[in-house]
């Protein structure tokens, strides 16, 4: 079963300071009591209802009111009642990004959401004293629940020191508790692979591929083809068929077969896009990676067998080197969009070919790097404005603040584009090419 993360267990270094942040990650429990009345004049079931309507990063903001609205608003019941309300309409849950600007264990992760702009920050992830530069590790939401698999990261304990090793830790933010809880990892180490969740009576998780190769070394690192499939309620880890061939820096999506919607995981298909293998040298000294330009699909159901099946290439010779940022969005059935410099790209699954959709909007500069997201329906293309050059280290403290974030939202089903400018509460340059992101409805 999951273990919490006490603050006991959570001593990294000597320091007060890290002391003190670390043991912010358990709060202590808080009773509601049943004489406080969360509004005058009404009972509080219908208060409480109330309440668990107000946008999830609003939250925190508004605990401090009074005593009867801090307990209820820290207690279990506004996630189970908010989850509760999603069973008989789908929108009343908050769709939020939730967004690792760097190694979750030194940088907090935050809440965003698109609607309000509104931002909240989440606590530290645990730390392991000996690991460090954690990167390429893989998000993803089920339930009221944000998990953080694998990675890569350098230990101080192998030699030589400046080698990365890939990780099998699985940690679990809880949205009902509050802390973080540590899983049973995974059977092989791995970063930068593909993962999806599965959603269902049984909530599981399945993880593709992936290598051990680190945001500071362009092309480095192992590959790997092995499969395996998390079962969320008895925290366990089982072995999958193989990959056809070694993949790493791939992603995977999980496809719903529209006749067989309603038998859950048995009607679904898992692809996996894009990613690398192999590798040749340039000069014979300089290492290059062998891109792939196909898919592969793993049959879910019960009579398939868990057997892959190769998609063909995806584009010519001339077209890309590789595969742009890949999303999908749910138009009826699951659509694959790329991102391709300032265009969106659909994916035609019957002519396996990346067809243009749109032009993104040309308010910024596309030489930097880019987010880009499906939420709620909609595809999110994030560019930072204001910024300063990655490269560049001869800014001030003060000047490497974050700057504003614009967005840039199209509408696939009406096809229409409308942008946002939000603020980031970040105190440190946001980079979109080792940011880690997922979505969850709270």
């Amino acid at each position: 079963m999951p273990l919490p993360i006490f603050p006991s267990r959570l001593q990294c270094s000597s320091s007060s300071s890290s002391s003190s942040s670390r043991s912010s990650f358990f709060r202590p429990k808080l009773r509601i009591d049943p004489s406080l009345t969360l509004i005058p004049g009404l009972s509080n079931d219908v208060g409480r209802l109330i309440l668990s309507f107000v946008p999830y990063p609003h939250i925190s903001r508004i605990k401090s009111t009074c005593k009867s609205w801090y307990a209820f608003l820290s207690s279990k019941t506004l996630i189970s009642l908010r989850h509760s309300r999603d069973n008989s309409d789908t929108n009343n849950l908050s769709h939020l990004l939730c967004i690792f600007p760097q190694d979750p264990s030194i940088s907090p992760p935050f809440l965003f959401d698109p609607v309000t702009l509104s931002w909240r920050s989440l606590p530290l992830m645990p730390c392991n004293p000996h690991v460090y530069g954690l990167c390429n590790f893989v998000a993803v939401a089920l339930g009221p629940y944000v998990y953080v698999l694998g990675g890569s990261a350098f230990d101080t304990r192998s030699y030589p020191l400046d080698v990365p090793l890939p990780t099998s830790s699985v940690f679990r933010y809880s949205f009902v508790k509050s802390v973080w809880e540590r899983l049973s990892p995974m059977m092989s180490p791995r970063g930068s692979f593909a993962c999806a969740a599965m959603p269902g009576s049984c909530g599981r998780i399945i993880v593709a591929g992936g290598g051990s190769r680190h945001t500071l070394f362009g092309a480095a690192g192992s590959r790997m083809s092995s499969v395996e499939m998390y079962d969320v309620e008895k925290d366990e880890w089982r072995v999958m068929n193989e990959l056809p061939r070694f993949r790493a820096g791939c992603v995977g999506f999980l496809v719903e077969n529209e006749k067989e919607k309603e038998k859950e995981e048995e009607g679904r298909e898992f692809w996996v896009m894009g990613g690398y293998g192999g590798s040749r040298t340039v000069s014979g000294i300089l290492p290059v990676d062998e891109y792939y330009k196909d898919a592969v699909v793993m049959d879910l159901r019960v009579d398939g067998g868990e057997k892959w099946r190769v998609v063909g290439d995806m584009w010519g010779e001339e077209e890309r080197p590789k595969l742009g940022k890949i999303v999908a969005v749910d138009c009826g059935k699951p659509v694959f969009f790329m991102l391709d410099k300032d265009w969106i790209l659909r994916y035609e699954m019957g002519l396996n070919r990346w067809r243009k959709e749109s032009s993104v909007p040309k308010k910024a500069h596309y030489d930097k790097p880019v987010g880009f997201v499906a939420l709620n329906g909609e595809l999110h293309v994030m560019i930072l404005l204001d910024g300063y050059n990655l490269m560049d280290t001869r800014h001030t403290r003060q000047q490497r603040k974050a700057g504003s974030l614009m967005i840039h939202m199209y509408d696939p089903k009406k096809k229409t584009w409308r942008s946002v400018v939000s603020k980031p509460p970040f105190n440190h340059q946001l980079d979109f090419r080792t940011t880690v992101m997922c979505t969850i409805r709270l």
